[in-house]
């Protein structure tokens, strides 16, 4: 066990490389002066020295491991198309989640639009709520000097992190900067938790996406929401997720299950990296972007298809299982699996058609969880419940929502008088004052008014309100009306981050 979390992504405190992705295993592949038509010149890159190597349109240098893979085009005018409607969609963005949420899912599943890809995470993830919720936190956090035992290991693990992306390819630049301000920051934030190696790629993600403090709350959404418990010291909720794993794989795939079963392969040697970098560290660069937009959406049950896909093509039938007849050559079958498999379009159809729910998922967590206490006892570090993407989010923690309140179709200036009403309103203020009178009288506000009094409120017509009822003033329903339309307004132009 202690030597699979080593290899697979143990506690920031282990020796250097146990996360894949270092300079060293990134070395440029012969074809790396191909240039692309769409490619330019990176900012960080030209002060490192690579000021001659070109740029793809995700940012890494061409003929890197991170810019491989076949590239699914969108015709421009399709790409345009998505804009619009994700615009409309995050700028109404709670009425779309209250009543239109199968359609934000299928949109995500089609791919959000890169130009507001950064955006459309944070609203999705709760990012942009708890930053409203806590103006002003990152600044104190970032600010704060941090505890020495994590920063020494938080900037020995920063080069390692998508090193021939231009944010992260020259040390000391700015992409590193940031990354070590929103990792210092989260061990600030949960103290008890720290830091873990395994958060860096994550954040770094997020960082090619946002400004700092949004990728920050993305992060903590992450942690604390869609994945709890997987960056704890003991990494025990990554342990349950191999054994939930290990069990959908038999009804998904019982050729690959049986063979794995047969060589004792525990499922932390082959999905620790998976799950906890939500296989940033293993697909091409255009599948991680896609399945993070199904994943921000529909929660962990898209890591689950994702590595149940892997390992039903890699292992699923008798022919590819016969190539692999010790532990050796099937762990070497998971690290090196075939670009077809990990292709954008056919990875993001098996992974949306596969029969996976959120249900199936907490039915075995459930088992596992029994057979854990069982057998190991009570959990050393329990994690708060997980929530499955972003309408359950959402339901438990509601951003403010500022109530909608008709608002009049004509507008007048408030001293302007109505036509016609101010008889209506004389009237009405006679009737009142005749209503309160007696009432003062007795010391009875809720006396019945004689048959005259009545008989005069009714001949001042609908101008007056009713007693019980206190009198509306139109300005505040106007101002109400216009605070509902501002908070479902993009006021931040810092969101579409490119």
């Amino acid at each position: 066990m202690a030597k699979s979390l080593e290899e697979n992504g143990p506690r920031a405190p282990a020796a250097e490389g146990s996360l894949s992705g270092t300079r060293e295993s990134l070395a440029p592949g012969p074809d790396a002066a191909a240039a692309d038509e769409l490619s330019s010149l990176g900012s960080d890159s030209e002060t490192n020295g690579f000021a001659e190597r070109r740029i793809d349109k995700f940012g890494f240098i061409v003929g890197s491991q991170g810019a491989e893979g076949a590239l699914e085009e969108v015709p421009l005018e399709v790409l345009r198309q998505r804009e619009s409607k994700w615009l409309d969609m995050l700028n109404n963005w709670d009425k779309w989640m209250a009543k239109k949420h199968k359609k934000i899912r299928l949109r995500c599943q089609k791919g959000i639009p890169p130009s507001l890809r950064g955006r459309a995470w944070q609203y999705l993830s709760g990012g942009k709520v708890k930053l409203q919720q806590n103006p002003g936190k990152f600044d104190e956090l970032d600010m704060s000097p941090g505890d020495p035992k994590w920063l020494d290991v938080i900037e020995r693990d920063l080069h390692r992190q998508f090193p021939f992306h231009e944010m992260f390819v020259s040390r000391g630049g700015h992409g590193q900067q940031d990354l070590f301000r929103v990792l210092k920051a989260y061990t600030l934030y949960r103290p008890e938790e720290g830091y873990c190696q395994a958060q860096a790629p994550i954040a770094a993600v997020l960082l090619m996406h946002m400004p700092a403090e949004q990728a920050f709350w993305c992060l903590v959404q992450i942690c604390e929401k869609y994945l709890p418990g997987y960056y704890s010291e003991k990494l025990e909720a990554i342990q349950l997720d191999g054994e939930i794993l290990f069990s959908l794989l038999q009804k998904v795939s019982p050729v690959a299950h049986k063979h794995l079963s047969q060589q004792k392969i525990d499922p932390l040697l082959y999905m620790t990296e998976w799950f906890m970098c939500a296989f940033s560290r293993t697909l091409p660069w255009s599948s991680v972007l896609r399945v993070w937009d199904m994943f921000f959406c529909e929660g962990v049950k898209i890591i689950f298809r994702v590595g149940l896909v892997l390992l039903k093509q890699a292992l699923g039938s008798p022919e590819k299982v016969r190539g692999c007849q010790g532990q050796y050559e099937t762990i070497e079958r998971l690290r090196s699996l075939s670009p077809k498999v990990m292709q954008e379009a056919f990875l993001v159809q098996e992974v949306v058609e596969l029969p996976v729910t959120e249900r199936q998922i907490e039915r075995e967590h459930l088992i596992q969880l029994r057979r854990w206490q069982e057998t190991r006892g009570e959990l050393q570090c329990p994690s708060p419940p997980r929530l499955h993407g972003a309408k359950a989010i959402l339901e438990a923690e509601p951003g403010p929502r500022p109530s909608l309140q008709p608002s009049p179709s004509i507008r007048l200036p408030p001293d302007a008088p109505l036509s016609g009403s101010k008889g209506k309103s004389k009237a009405s203020k006679q009737v009142q004052k005749e209503l309160r009178e007696p009432a003062r009288e007795s010391g009875q506000q809720g006396r019945t008014p004689t048959p005259s009094q009545a008989k005069a409120a009714a001949a001042a017509g609908d101008a007056s309100p009713p007693q019980d009822a206190p009198a509306q003033d139109p300005a505040p329903q106007d101002s109400a009306h216009h605070c509902s339309r501002e908070s479902l307004t993009s006021q931040e132009s810092e969101d579409t981050y490119l």
